[in-house]
């Protein structure tokens, strides 16, 4: 078990210790340990984690390439997966700055942090909704592709007094400079020059640093969005965030002060940020939220149909298992159940056993997807 709070002149000596490394590579292998990477580090483990221990320590440690590829849901993204024994190396750094950063985020930043998440993120919304008229939402152009690394080692060092845990996060921002260039459209900032193009910038999706890291880079701000504006609802899922009042020219002022505020972190709001009422359907993660109920976005609704019917025709040529199919429903029931969408979850799941029956050449795959409109019908 980890200190909590470890002394800052002891961090760099406890990030590097075996228990901390231990820790780490259990929480980067876990749900992943089929996988022939993770399989493979496991098989000489106490070998790979001594070697990771040594680097570390005699601070010859260096990332290595990253593997990258695209999805396309909700919306295209370049996601770029670390070797795991870098995986390890993050999770090692994390478990020592996460309580340090921890005790200075506001209440409702949601995402990435132990207790909150998309279903508290909505439980909030909704809360909001109820209690004032209008709503200004947000997000953020470009997020993880524009987080300058200037700005991101100046907010990190400000917490870090260690400059052995400073080498460590310069190693990992390093290691990520040019992965998301492409995905970057150049914008200008007073006071820029030509140089300002050549700025180290972006932070690769699908390291557990970016994600953590993102959370402290827009923390001050979340702060000037409290403190300064004093706005009386506020809440932010990585980049989306909304403010809530029920004074529309105030909501129509605290945009401007954001917008100026963010060229401070080198970054831009969507010109689509309207304020608008609070009672119409206010789209966030995947869902519309009304006061008084939720609805799935119904290109979510669509693309579930869709992964289920390609599903059922895998698996009747024995590309994919039962219990592949019967995890994918289950983790959109649990999912969506959080919104009004008995008859929809309803409509999709007998859609697929009626319209794909011929196809389904094992009894036991409608039988379990059957099995799952147990609790969307009761």
């Amino acid at each position: 078990m980890l200190r909590p709070y470890p002394a800052i002149e002891l961090m760099y000596t406890q990030l590097c210790s075996w228990d901390n490394l231990l820790l780490a590579y259990r929480k980067a292998a876990k749900g992943k340990r089929g996988h022939p990477n993770v399989a493979a580090f496991e098989y000489h483990l106490e070998d790979n984690l001594r070697a990771l221990q040594r680097e570390l320590r005699d601070q010859t440690y260096q990332p290595g390439a990253y593997t990258s590829f695209y999805i396309h849901e909700p919306k295209r993204r370049l996601i770029s997966a670390a070797p795991f024994r870098d995986r390890v190396a993050h999770h090692a750094l994390c478990n020592l700055l996460t309580p340090i950063f921890e005790r200075s985020f506001i209440d409702d930043s949601y995402a990435n942090r132990v207790g909150k998440g998309t279903h508290r993120a909505l439980n909030r919304c909704q809360q909001f909704a109820r209690r004032y008229r209008y709503v200004l939402q947000c997000d953020i152009r470009q997020f993880f592709p524009s987080i300058d690394h200037a700005v991101l080692r100046d907010t990190l060092a400000r917490k870090i007094d260690n400059a052995r845990v400073l080498w460590l996060v310069d190693r990992i921002l390093a290691s990520g400079v040019g992965v998301l260039s492409e995905e970057y459209a150049m914008v200008w900032f007073p006071g820029d020059d030509l140089w300002a193009i050549q700025r180290p910038r972006g932070l690769p999706i699908g390291n557990l640093t970016s994600q953590f890291w993102a959370n402290c880079y827009l923390n001050p701000f979340d702060h000037f969005i409290q403190r300064e504006l004093k706005c009386p609802a506020y809440l932010r899922y990585v980049d989306d965030f909304l403010l809530f009042a029920d004074d529309k020219r105030a909501l129509w002022e605290s945009k401007r002060a954001l917008v100026e505020r963010l060229t401070h972190f080198r970054l831009t709001i969507h010109p689509r940020a309207q304020v608008h009422p609070a009672d119409a359907a206010i789209p966030f993660l995947g869902f519309s939220i009304f006061p008084e109920r939720r609805r799935l976005k119904a290109r979510m609704g669509w693309r579930f149909a869709r992964r289920l019917r390609a599903q059922a025709r895998r698996h009747a040529g024995g590309e994919i298992t039962l219990a592949e199919i019967t995890a994918s429903v289950q983790g959109w029931v649990n999912h969506t159940r959080y919104a009004n969408t008995t008859g929809l979850r309803s409509a999709i799941l007998r859609a697929q056993i009626i319209n794909r029956k011929s196809q389904i050449k094992n009894r036991k795959l409608e039988c379990e997807v059957l099995r799952w409109q147990i609790p969307v019908l009761n």
